[in-house]
């Protein structure tokens, strides 16, 4: 019996599956079976799997009438003998050292699945996961999603090992049809008693250049909207089940930083023929998405979501364009001296024809201070530090920016040299500050605007800032700093350091 069973389910992905089944076969955890699932290909991809079969006696080939890939994993898991479960797609690749992490943390925890980080693999190039890159910024053992709520990121089957034992006691069993292991991924980290979270790459999902598209690349047409829909819906109705409502609010605001905005893009950039059903999909998709998470979203997304709901397809297209124009930076402007918000300086902000409401286009709760360390060293007595300070939605303004260090009610300030408005370096004497920790504060000014805070340490690999609002996260630990966890965490430095 092996220590591991891998189902592969392929249907015609020639230029892919060798490449794909080589990474398995070179694998350092060499206790396995690979079971490949042949789901009525007709192109040379049995051949492959032919080929790999003769050649390797851990591969087993099984084949059946084109079913789907939900179908195709249960195939494989029928005919799995491992004590521990694990699938891959036919076109991505899982790095040598994947099984053997995942599987041995199990060993060691005793926990029902075991998952890590994923990469995004384009034309030969690597990049992190956006969907994965929260969830996995570090390592933690024996937790659950209950408990590390950023887990409802984590929707995909191919990025951990199960123990076989656990998805059989569950029930575990994919649905027929597209996104079909979205509701297996959460259901299976909800009825689990523990999980392990590896923040270590063991996956690389792959874009495809050529041959057939895949599921997530034809994210736009009707058919697949109603299935990611539908398979939206499956999970909603899995975490009422499990009596999980504090994990319904989590995985809304994932929908709607995720898929809704694959579903204002195809309203977007619809013809005649689709927009009909495409707003009427985008109309019971908003239904679904609770009023508290839509009022808490960013201001250009609750404009599209309004749009949407109006079925103004064509303003709709020209806010996309404006985002997409924009590339992240956003502008503000302040309205009228009677009233004291800020409103975004959005397409339609001033429209009479439209009347949209100015509370559409608030963001006064997105003006967040971001203000880090990027790094920090220390030469002789000279504390070197380098970091950023702005405020969202007004990047790019001039603002006044104190720095200083504080301890126990002491406060030393400290200049800085600023590059782009934005970006500064300073130098202390260290040899002037007490033993002990300094913390650096902050103050930024913007018109009557005014943030204060603590420097805080660049999140790992430089992911985007709004990940720093989540409380699940811990920041990189700077050279020469600390970090605290939890969402008040500062940058710090110990004057014993200088010994």
């Amino acid at each position: 019996m092996p220590l591991l069973s891998v189902i592969v389910p392929y249907c015609n992905v020639e230029p892919y599956i060798t490449e794909c089944l080589k990474s398995l076969a070179a694998q350092s955890l060499t206790d396995l079976e690979v079971i490949l699932v042949d789901d009525g290909s007709t192109d040379g991809s049995r051949a492959v799997a032919e080929d790999f079969v003769a050649r390797d006696p851990r591969f087993v080939l099984v084949t059946q009438e084109r079913q789907g890939p939900g179908p195709a994993r249960n195939t494989g898991v029928r005919h799995a003998t491992g004590t521990y479960l694990a699938f891959a797609d036919s076109d991505d690749l899982v790095p040598p050292g994947a099984y053997d992490l995942l599987v041995r943390s199990l060993e060691t925890t005793g926990s029902d699945l075991a998952c890590g980080g994923v990469e995004r693999l384009r034309s030969g190039e690597v990049s992190p996961s956006s969907l994965h890159a929260k969830p996995f910024r570090r390592s933690v053992e024996r937790t659950h999603i209950s408990r590390m709520r950023v887990l409802v990121r984590d929707r995909t089957v191919w990025n951990k090992v199960y123990r076989r034992s656990f998805w059989d006691d569950r029930r575990l069993e994919f649905a027929a049809g597209i996104y079909e292991d979205l509701p297996v991924a959460i259901r299976a980290h909800v009825v689990a008693d523990q999980v392990d979270v590896l923040s270590e790459v063991v996956y690389q999902w792959r874009e495809r250049d050529v041959g057939e598209p895949s599921i997530t690349q034809g994210r736009q047409e009707p058919d697949n909207l109603r299935a990611r829909h539908a398979s939206i819906r499956a999970v909603r109705e899995i975490m009422a089940a499990e009596a999980a409502p504090r994990l319904l609010v989590s995985f809304d605001r994932v929908v709607l930083e995720k898929d809704t905005a694959f579903l204002l893009q195809a309203v977007a950039e619809s013809d005649a023929e689709e927009r009909g059903e495409l707003l009427e999909l985008g109309r019971a998709w908003l239904a679904d998405l609770r009023r508290s998470v839509v009022k808490e979203a960013s201001a250009l997304r609750r404009l599209e979501l309004y749009l949407l709901k109006r079925g103004l397809a064509d303003e709709l297209r020209e806010v996309r364009a404006f985002r997409a124009k924009a590339a992240g930076e956003l502008r503000a402007a302040r309205r009228r001296k009677k009233d004291e918000g800020w409103y975004g300086d959005y397409p339609y902000l001033r429209d009479k024809r439209l009347q949209i409401p100015y509370k559409v286009f608030d963001i006064s709760e997105e003006l967040r201070l971001v203000a880090r360390v990027e790094s920090a060293s220390l030469d002789g007595d000279r504390l070197r530090v380098r970091g950023e300070v702005f405020i969202r939605r007004l990047e790019g303004r001039r603002l006044k920016v104190a720095l200083w260090l504080e301890q126990d009610g002491t406060t030393i300030p400290v200049k800085a040299r600023w590059k782009k408005r934005r970006t500064f370096t300073a130098q202390i004497d260290a040899s002037a500050l007490a033993h002990g920790t300094w913390r650096m504060g902050v103050r930024a000014e913007f018109q009557e605007l005014i943030k204060d805070g603590y420097l805080r340490p660049a999140p790992i690999g430089g992911q985007d800032d709004a990940a720093d609002d989540d409380p699940d996260l811990n920041g990189s630990t700077q050279e020469l700093g600390t970090c605290r966890d939890g969402q008040e965490a500062a940058w710090t430095f110990s004057s014993s350091s200088r010994e």
